[in-house]
């Protein structure tokens, strides 16, 4: 099959979108961000920015050629309902590229690109049959977490707060479980990474009120660190990132915030430098619970942590 060349002017987030067959709804993942107050033009321009991305990643283009992280792009622009990510995600399905050859996921995505008026995704279905009724994993929407933070009140924290920070603190509150993170979690990171200052700056070069290292924001799509939104946004997906990875133990991902994955992996727990001891002490003193829901398909568990683990070990010595 020849690969469709992408254009580049046309992006829309969908509401709604419903087949025959069965009802896909990529955009309920877009209704989750307008929740949260970001406009359609912002869904929009987010989804371009992973289809280029996505572009980039599997055919080598400035960046290692990677197929999987391409698919990874492609389904979450998909899952904002982008048109051309969804064609494009469909012909790597189609292809076995980066994933696993499914032509029924194919037939799915290209139905619902066609239905959007993507004529050479229309043109795929006499390749692949039409709606199947299958859909990636991927575009499932997030399964729904119990946070358990009703008995918690963020404003005896943060009543004595500068305006400012004040404000950043409300943003964390209100962003954090969209990232299906608990807001006292996520408000213990910030303070203890940069007392929410959204202009701070470390000696490593650890930028804003997460403290993002370059590598980290760019893992993450962080364009503009010192913007205080966005800086959240790629530590609440680090975070959500790391809590699938060490299954849910806040001891573990907190380590994982603050040393690196790598160290916690490599010590097959809490690392014993003092810093990150410490660190971990005053989040869990501060979340007061060891383990946190997490969505297992955000990334497959580090192999060198047994399942079951204590999230104390290697951080009672503090």
């Amino acid at each position: 099959m020849k690969r469709y060349k992408l254009r580049h002017d046309r992006c829309r987030a969908a509401l709604l979108f419903v087949l025959a067959a069965g009802t896909v709804a990529p955009s309920a993942y877009a209704g989750e961000r307008k929740e949260q107050g970001i406009p359609d033009a912002k869904l929009a321009a987010h989804a371009r920015y992973l289809v280029q991305q996505g572009v980039a990643h599997e055919h080598g283009e400035g960046v290692p050629r990677n197929p999987v992280r391409a698919v990874a792009h492609y389904c979450e622009a998909a899952r904002l309902g982008d048109a051309e990510a969804m064609y494009a995600l469909g012909w790597m399905y189609a292809n076995g590229r980066g994933t696993q050859r499914n032509d029924a996921y194919a037939g799915t995505l290209f139905a619902m690109a066609a239905a959007r008026g993507d004529v050479q995704a229309r043109r795929m279905l006499r390749f692949t049959g039409g709606h199947s009724g299958q859909v990636p994993p991927c575009l499932n929407a997030a399964p729904a977490v119990a946070l358990d933070d009703h008995e918690w009140n963020p404003e005896t924290h943060i009543r004595s707060l500068s305006a400012e920070r004040q404000r950043i603190a409300r943003m964390i509150i209100e962003l954090a479980p969209t990232y299906q993170i608990s807001p006292r979690f996520a408000l213990a990171i910030a303070v203890a990474e940069s007392r929410l200052d959204a202009g701070a700056v470390s000696p490593k070069n650890a930028m804003g009120v997460m403290q993002l290292i370059p590598d980290t924001a760019a893992r993450f799509n962080v364009r503009d660190p010192f913007d205080p939104r966005e800086n959240i946004k790629g530590g609440l997906a680090y975070l959500r990132w790391l809590l699938a990875y060490f299954r849910g133990d806040i001891a573990l991902a907190a380590a994982g915030y603050n040393a690196g994955e790598g160290a916690v992996d490599r010590y097959r727990g809490v690392p014993p430098y003092p810093e990150t001891r410490a660190y971990v002490s005053r989040i869990l003193n501060f979340v007061a619970r060891r383990d946190h829901p997490f969505d297992s398909r955000i990334a497959r568990p580090s192999v060198k942590m047994p399942a079951g683990q204590a999230a104390s070990e290697g951080a009672s010595d503090t």
